[in-house]
């Protein structure tokens, strides 16, 4: 993977993450633990349809539909398994 097409993973994961936490609520631990779970998960997409040769949507090298699959799976997974009481 190039470096152009590493930016543009991390950008498009730090998106979702983001928005992810935007939508859920939650302090400055919350962000951080989204934003790893979306890079995560986001990078397990891509390399898992890269190793099964699965496509959708993809963009130079970068599978960008299973990648964003990866990263949403992880996130919903991840807040259910990691909720933490406050």
């Amino acid at each position: 993977m190039s470096l152009p097409s590493l930016f543009l993973a991390f950008l498009v994961a730090s998106l979702l993450g983001a928005l992810y936490h935007l939508w859920r609520g939650g302090g400055p631990k919350h962000i951080l633990f989204y934003l790893v779970l979306a890079w995560l998960g986001f990078f397990a997409g891509h390399f898992l349809a890269s190793w099964k040769s699965w496509y959708i949507y993809p963009i130079g090298a970068l599978n960008l539909g299973f990648a964003i699959l990866g990263a949403l799976i992880f996130l919903f997974v991840g807040d259910w398994l990691g909720k933490i009481e406050d």
